[in-house]
């Protein structure tokens, strides 16, 4: 037994015991009483209700405590809907009424809150910002509505209705937001919306939610598809077990000579292309990524053959190369292929710091003794490609595609060249894609970036399709 669990039976016990004194002392006065003034009267039945008594009041009361642990239903910090709660108020209302709205509202800066200004700051931030919701629900005349905290700084609201009705209200509240503060501490405060119509399983809704949010952060405009989720997710086992994919390729230069291809994978589904963007998060909380990943490496093997590719780029999973299954059917795969043999080249993107660096870096290098190379994507957006550069021996890395749209910003090009000299000075080529025109080409030209990219040189093509 862990030591909370064990403080938390000492805890519920002294309860107990601080609760009972009061009751066992009236019981004991009351007996104690009846004994002394009726003593030759009292019938044998009386000594046994009162051992019965006795016993039953201990039991009571050890049950209120227990049971009134587990059934809490706010949390401390922000006194809302803990999410157990929430998640059940909110799925007997989804049932009830049609549609129904949930709406998400995100502290964004509450992981910088805390480590900047500390938890108790980060906490006092929580409760300002739930009763800063409430305030501003009432006054629109809207009260009553349950309010969770689902995660770090989100907090989910359920409304009655279409989101129609309340599209302006979180777009008002956002926008009223964006100078609030909590005793001087900046709160960024974002959301979004969505209701019973996307989806009446709560999960796909909650998972929907997280997903407009980050399209709105990247302020692109989110294009339902139309297809339900648990649809999707059929669709996604379907493709993926019968192994129907759309492969395209876009070749890579240098200077004017090519020197591989970037190869791109749809799944497909009857005669309909499924992006990854729609369907990435789904293979991953299936479990499917290892599954998802091998098969693309297979077909882009195996059928891109005839091309006769001098290297074949193709974006998997870092956490697909440190599994032990997945490095067994490479060597299977490279082995069946043998012209893959010291061509492959891994693009690899990953938000999160892998903490056994020294044993991811064996790995990579096992793997490059084998004639793969290794590429870390999006240099210059996420920490991580910044961190791997520096941890790890790879071969190559590639800019993020932001700096490419502003290339023609001269402090842009400065950065560029800095990165770019970095790279070189550890032995790393640089990368450079979504190159749209000779002007964009001809500046990362003179940044001696060593592999180009983009519709400039050559664009998008489509290579291989299962028919269905």
């Amino acid at each position: 037994m862990l030591l909370p669990e064990t403080k938390e039976r000492e805890y519920r016990f002294k309860l107990a015991l601080r609760m009972g004194i009061p009751i066992f002392a009236l019981l004991l006065a009351f007996v104690s009483n009846t004994l002394i003034s009726t003593y030759d009267e009292l019938e044998p039945t009386f000594y046994f209700i009162s051992i019965l008594l006795f016993v039953f009041s201990i039991y009571f009361i050890f049950f209120l405590i227990y049971n009134g642990f587990n059934v809490k239903i706010t949390e401390n910090i922000s006194n809302t809907f803990t999410r157990e709660y929430l998640y059940s108020y909110v799925s007997k209302k989804i049932k009830k009424n049609s549609p129904y709205t949930l709406v998400l509202i995100s502290i964004d800066n509450i992981t910088d809150i805390n480590r900047l200004y500390g938890v108790k700051n980060g906490d006092k931030v929580l409760l300002n910002v739930a009763q800063y919701i409430g305030t501003y629900f009432k006054e629109k005349k809207i009260s009553t509505f349950p309010i969770g905290h689902i995660k770090a700084g989100d907090f989910v609201i359920g409304l009655d209705g279409p989101k129609e009705e309340y599209r302006t209200l979180l777009d008002l509240l956002c926008l009223k937001s964006s100078q609030y503060s909590v005793d001087s501490i900046e709160v960024s405060i974002s959301g979004a919306i969505t209701d019973s119509n996307f989806s009446d399983d709560l999960d796909y809704m909650i998972e929907n939610l997280f997903e407009l949010q980050e399209l709105n952060k990247e302020k692109k405009k989110y294009k339902n598809e139309a297809i339900n989720p648990s649809d999707l997710e059929q669709y996604v086992k379907y493709a993926i077990k019968n192994k129907h994919v759309i492969i395209s390729s876009q070749a890579i230069y240098n200077r004017k000579n090519k020197v591989f291809d970037e190869y791109f994978v749809k799944l497909k589904n009857e005669n309909k292309a499924l992006h990854p963007k729609s369907y990435m998060k789904i293979v991953k909380r299936l479990g499917l990524s290892i599954d998802y990943d091998l098969l693309i490496l297979e077909k882009i093997l195996q059928n891109c053959a005839y091309l006769d590719s001098k290297n074949y780029g193709i974006a998997l999973a870092p956490s697909s190369l440190r599994n032990a299954r997945f490095l067994e059917k490479l060597k299977e795969l490279v082995k069946r292929y043998p012209h893959a043999r010291g061509k492959l080249v891994f693009i690899l993107i990953e938000t999160e710091y892998y903490g056994q660096i020294k044993k991811y870096n064996y790995t990579l290098q096992t793997l490059r003794n084998e004639g793969i190379k290794i590429c870390i994507d999006r240099l210059g957006s996420l920490h991580t490609s910044f961190l791997y550069l520096r941890d790890l021996d790879i071969d190559m890395v590639r800019f993020d595609a932001s700096y490419t749209k502003d290339i023609q910003n001269d402090e842009y090009m400065s950065i560029i060249e800095g990165f770019n000299l970095i790279a070189h000075a550890k032995g790393v080529k640089t990368w450079l894609k979504m190159l749209e025109d000779k002007n964009m080409l001809e500046k990362a030209d003179r940044l001696h970036v060593d592999y180009t990219q983009g519709k400039a040189l050559c664009g998008l093509k489509i290579i291989y399709e299962d028919i269905i």
